[in-house]
């Protein structure tokens, strides 16, 4: 047994349409019906930082959603410039929704200019020595940051969960 199966819907169970039934609504005229592109720039992906999925689930979803006209969310991970430049075949890796939060690695001017929408989390960030802080020395190649070569310079603040950074000593 299943939920559906406890349902009976009027025009779909009895095998009569729903405008053939007295009372029903009347039909839209397709003509007053939004177009497909119009309905799918609306659509959006929830924001999945860079780490908590792989690089290539990231981009790929990016690269979907841009091809669909929709919007991907870089979440708090931050995004390589790199995905700003258009691929040869003219797809595009950058997320058109960008967030940040007071405190976090990998917020440029330059990715603040590639964002279509920005979300801002107010009264967010990480204290030292807390799950969210990010000794120089554990900030990888894939981390985004704000110039630090990998493996020195300034502590970083990461996402709370790690998810960017190795397992590294």
């Amino acid at each position: 047994m299943t939920l559906r199966g406890l349902l009976r819907i009027r025009g779909v169970d009895e095998g009569t349409p729903l405008g053939d039934q007295a009372g029903a609504p009347p039909s839209v005229p397709v003509d007053e019906v939004e177009s497909v592109s119009s309905i799918v720039r609306r659509f959006a992906t929830g924001a999945m930082s860079y780490g908590s999925i792989s690089a290539e689930a990231h981009q790929t979803l990016a690269i979907a959603m841009n091809r669909l006209g929709a919007r991907s969310n870089t979440g708090e991970g931050g995004e390589d410039a790199d995905r700003f430049i258009p691929d040869a075949n003219g797809d595009l890796r950058r997320s058109a929704v960008k967030q940040v939060a007071s405190g976090r690695f990998g917020v440029t001017s330059e990715f603040l200019v590639n964002a279509d929408d920005l979300q801002i989390k107010m009264a967010q960030g990480a204290k030292r020595g807390r799950a969210a802080s990010c000794p120089g020395t554990r900030s990888t190649r894939g981390s985004p940051r704000r110039g630090t070569p990998p493996g020195r310079g300034p502590d970083l603040a990461a996402t709370a969960s790690r998810h960017l950074l190795d397992r590294g000593p």
